[in-house]
């Protein structure tokens, strides 16, 4: 399914869909699910399924602000049953600085599916050079005033995740599962992960470890002083029907 107006296809009413993977408070406080991550996906059984490979195409076809706009749309109009949960939706940092409304759509978007802005974390990705950084923080500013937060996603990756730290200034940083993986076996990994979530905390972010699989990662995690966390170990993606309002209390 790559042929020349897959684009089109897969930008029909009801060709894609949203699954939902929560990230949870785990320190003194928890568990609870502190926010859902809504995760796209393309057609069931087709090569586009997988949201990695989905992006991939959009790119190569310079339709990543189009993709992103109806990833936004789809995981707001799947998550209109939430109640008193918060819901993070990826966008690329290239969409930001290419879209100059991005924020009128989305505050049409939110309007449309009934979640306030407050409940939304909108989680910005880094796959490309950002070229006009001033477009970059007028999106950034106009998500502010409307009362949106913002996740700086995969931290500690990336060319230019320092630069986009500086840009963003988020409310969450998600250290990347590449330095959480293991960590409670390796001592290098470990000081990454100290260092990191200590420059997070230092600039007034919450840290979020991402792809946690086994308990031993999840107890290194917590001596790091990090209360945030998301993984299979935690739980996997699902539709939104499979979260009942019990589990997001």
């Amino acid at each position: 399914m790559m042929g020349p107006g897959l684009l089109q296809l897969l930008l029909q009413p009801g060709s894609l869909r949203a699954d939902f993977q929560p990230v949870y408070q785990v320190g003194e406080s928890g568990p609870h699910v502190h926010y859902l991550e809504g995760l796209l996906r393309g057609p069931a059984g087709t090569s586009v399924e997988r949201p990695e490979v989905l992006f991939g195409y959009a790119r190569r076809k310079r339709a990543e602000v189009v993709m992103d706009r109806a990833s936004l749309g789809t995981v707001l109009e799947a998550a209109r049953g939430f109640r008193d949960v918060s819901v993070g939706v990826n966008v690329h940092a290239t969409t930001l600085a290419a879209d100059l409304q991005f924020v009128p759509f989305l505050e049409d978007t939110l309007a449309r599916t009934g979640i306030e802005a407050a409940r939304l974390v909108l989680e910005v990705v880094e796959h490309g050079h950002v070229w006009d950084r001033r477009a970059l923080r007028f999106n950034l500013d106009g998500l502010r005033r409307l009362g949106v937060r913002l996740a700086l996603d995969d931290f500690g990756t990336g060319e230019a995740n320092h630069l986009m730290l500086l840009e963003c200034r988020p409310d969450y940083l998600k250290i990347d599962r590449y330095f959480v993986h293991g960590c409670h076996t390796d001592p290098c990994r470990q000081a990454v992960l100290d260092t990191l979530a200590g420059l997070a905390r230092r600039v007034g972010g919450r840290v979020v470890a991402e792809g946690l699989e086994v308990p031993g990662e999840l107890e290194r995690v917590r001596a790091a002083g990090i209360e945030l966390a998301q993984g299979f170990l935690l739980g996997r993606p699902q539709p939104a029907a499979g979260w009942p309002a019990a589990a997001c209390s």
